[in-house]
């Protein structure tokens, strides 16, 4: 390509920038939003500005009767689609985004060795139990406030049976099932 071609893709470039420069320019001169007094559409029911009732704290099911009935091969596949993105769950295996798992029922909170733990979890004492567990997997920000771990939770009380089964089982040792009462 020799001087002229260049100099003509130039000069195209930089007539087209200050064309659109001044089209917008010019639009935004001419048309100009009038702001609306009230909103345009009026959403009603919703809780009263003043009032900020807490959330109904919800009462989970007892965990022995799921855990007797739970399939450790389902809670591997929930595992796989909903934790594996930041967990990994192999023995000696590294953390991800979040701590590596194994050994984690019956372990102590924050296990991982050298792993950033949020301070709440840090503050955690004694072991993960299944009780624990079954709340965290629900909702992890209702169990440690101010935890590093975005997962909104498993809502469905069976699979978050199954998930514990599988990492429990990920142990050379598995914690004993609680009574299934």
């Amino acid at each position: 390509m020799d001087s002229i071609e260049v100099t003509k893709v130039s000069t195209a470039v930089l007539v087209a920038g200050i064309a659109y420069f001044v089209a917008g320019w010019i639009g935004a001169s001419i048309v100009q939003p009038e702001r609306l007094a009230k909103p345009a559409i009026e959403i009603k029911g919703g809780a009263p500005e003043t009032a900020a009732a807490p959330a109904a704290e919800v009462k989970l099911a007892p965990i022995g009767p799921l855990l007797a009935a739970a399939d450790p091969a389902a809670g591997e596949a929930t595992f796989k689609k909903l934790c594996s993105a930041c967990h990994t769950a192999t023995e000696g295996g590294k953390a991800g985004v979040g701590p590596n798992l194994y050994g984690v029922v019956g372990g102590p909170h924050a296990h991982m060795e050298g792993f950033n733990y949020s301070p709440g979890m840090k503050a955690k004492t004694g072991p993960w139990t299944f009780d624990e567990l079954n709340e965290w997997l629900h909702k992890p920000s209702a169990v440690v406030q101010g935890t590093r771990m975005t997962f909104a939770g498993i809502s469905n009380d069976k699979s978050r049976a199954d998930v514990i089964a599988y990492l429990r089982g990920l142990s050379p040792n598995p914690v004993p099932l609680p009574p299934a009462q």
